[in-house]
């Protein structure tokens, strides 16, 4: 299978759970209204690494380009009460468009051939883009090379160290410790992408994806071979 976008999302609130979308104009912040918002405590920034309940809450984008929170606008006493109830009562929302806001890298790329070997929901891995017709852990081989998407070019950085907000369930919040030793074990705690843009563009879900690896464009239906998925450490 040719390698395609198969998802794309974002996060309007910073750590709480986003929504998917059909297009996006990717520049050097990402995609436009990712983590534009965030929630904040006297001691810094929170998020469900600590307070997991953060993830019960959906943070979307409305028609004007205004995050909500469960469709309340964020400004809202609404929208803080929600986040109060999952954060704390000292906890606050802020808006904030510093390139510092994420974590790493402006974009996190997964792929579905990695995807499939994790086993679960997609959600706990909270990416931006979806890469799929990727063969098993072939992204593993990844780092360093560029997804050419339209007229975007998506330089992927390093494999993404895994955290505490891959053990809650996206659905129920229940939390299973099992989830990340389980990344640790089979993964070495490594799954997806840090990615930045090097040329802005718009993407879409369907959009066929070509790698270019060590400057060399790789044939898209015979990638996964062509890179590998060896013997990793699980």
């Amino acid at each position: 299978m040719a390698l395609h976008v198969a998802g794309l999302w974002r996060y309007p609130v910073k750590t709480l759970a986003g929504e998917p979308v059909s297009t996006a104009h990717i520049g050097t912040d990402g995609i436009p209204g990712d983590r534009i918002v965030r929630v904040r405590g006297p001691e810094g920034v929170r998020t469900s690494r600590r307070q997991y309940r953060l993830l019960g809450l959906r943070g979307t984008l409305d028609r004007d380009g205004s995050p909500r929170i469960n469709g309340h606008l964020w400004t809202s006493p609404e929208a803080l009460a929600l986040v109060k109830a999952a954060a704390g009562a000292d906890a606050w929302l802020e808006a904030y468009e510093g390139l510092d806001r994420f974590d790493i890298l402006p974009l996190l790329v997964a792929t579905d051939g990695a995807v499939a070997a994790f086993g679960r929901d997609i959600r706990r891995l909270r990416p931006n883009i979806v890469i799929g017709g990727v063969e098993g852990l072939a992204e593993r081989a990844w780092p360093g090379a560029e997804l050419h998407i339209g007229d975007a070019i998506v330089r992927l950085d390093s494999l993404r160290g895994r955290c505490h907000m891959t053990t809650v369930d996206p659905d129920t919040l229940q939390v299973d410790p099992g989830v990340l030793r389980d990344i640790v074990r089979r993964f070495g705690n490594q799954l997806a992408l840090n990615a930045d843009v090097v040329r802005p563009g718009t993407i879409r879900i369907g959009d066929p994806v070509s790698l270019v690896l060590e400057g060399r464009r790789q044939d898209e239906r015979t990638v996964g071979a062509s890179v590998g998925h060896s013997d990793e450490r699980p």
